[in-house]
């Protein structure tokens, strides 16, 4: 394996255990030794930047937020900013109101809902955070919106992307979507972020568990899937490792990275 530079790392699910808030010890360390050997550490979720954890004793150089739509580093320098248009924020809110769903509509500084369900609302408390019903959600869509969240099934997908023409869905959970622009996506940050710091591709590493990590898996030089992860993310990664309430992570890095 060639020398890594630069590990991407997604939160729920594979730094942080679903049903858990906080991350364990041994992850916790392993972060720590990853950062005083000069690794580039980076934080790639669904989450917006407004719910990014902080984790003691560690500073993450880049974060790739909303799926990678919103992409920044630890001084606030954009790498990327990728939004849905007007149009087809309109038609998702059409298409969801049709169906009897609220929607959040995600900005750069916050979550704006047109109400909520129980899916939203259990959607939200992963981040730890509660749905806000926005007065002004109306002013709010015609905004900079990076991303749109709602409860749904599988088998809704395509009446809720019906007539959108440039957003897609994707999905970390099997009660709701996070519905992004179609050129986006957490492969997409990566290779901006990787562009930006001059890193090779094979210098890469990342870690995921769900359907939202698929493209980054797929294009980092080293793609390791939680043990935890659903299995078509694992046929696309390079490796496995333990679950993220075994601290996987830190069992994969201590193995094959901070043993060098």
């Amino acid at each position: 394996m060639k020398d890594i530079k630069i590990i991407f790392f997604d939160i729920d699910g594979t730094l942080i255990a679903m049903d858990q808030d906080t991350i364990s010890e041994k992850t916790l360390e392993a972060l720590k030794r990853l950062q005083e050997k000069g690794v580039k550490l980076c934080l790639a979720t669904g989450r917006g930047p407004m719910l990014v954890p902080h984790f003691e004793g560690v500073e993450f150089d880049a974060f790739l937020t909303y799926n990678g739509s919103y992409c920044y580093d630890h001084s606030g320098t954009l790498y990327n900013s990728n939004c849905i248009p007007l149009k087809d924020i309109e038609r998702i809110i059409k298409n969801a109101d049709k169906m009897g769903k609220p929607v959040a509509l995600a900005t750069k500084d916050r979550m704006a809902a047109n109400g909520k369900d129980q899916d939203l609302i259990d959607y939200y408390a992963f981040g730890n955070a509660e749905v806000e019903v926005a007065k002004d959600f109306e002013e709010v869509k015609k905004e900079t919106v990076y991303q749109v969240l709602m409860g749904a099934r599988k088998e809704e997908y395509q009446d809720i992307l019906k007539g959108v023409q440039a957003a897609e869905i994707t999905a970390w959970w099997n009660r709701a979507v996070d519905i992004i622009p179609i050129n986006a996506g957490k492969g997409i940050g990566i290779e901006k972020v990787l562009k930006y710091y001059g890193i090779e591709k094979s210098q890469s590493m990342a870690f995921g568990d769900g359907n939202n990590d698929i493209e980054m898996l797929m294009y980092a030089g080293v793609g390791v899937a939680m043990d935890n992860a659903i299995d078509k993310l694992k046929e696309a990664a390079n490796t496995t490792t333990k679950s993220n309430k075994e601290s996987g992570v830190a069992h994969y890095l201590e193995q094959y990275i901070l043993t060098k």
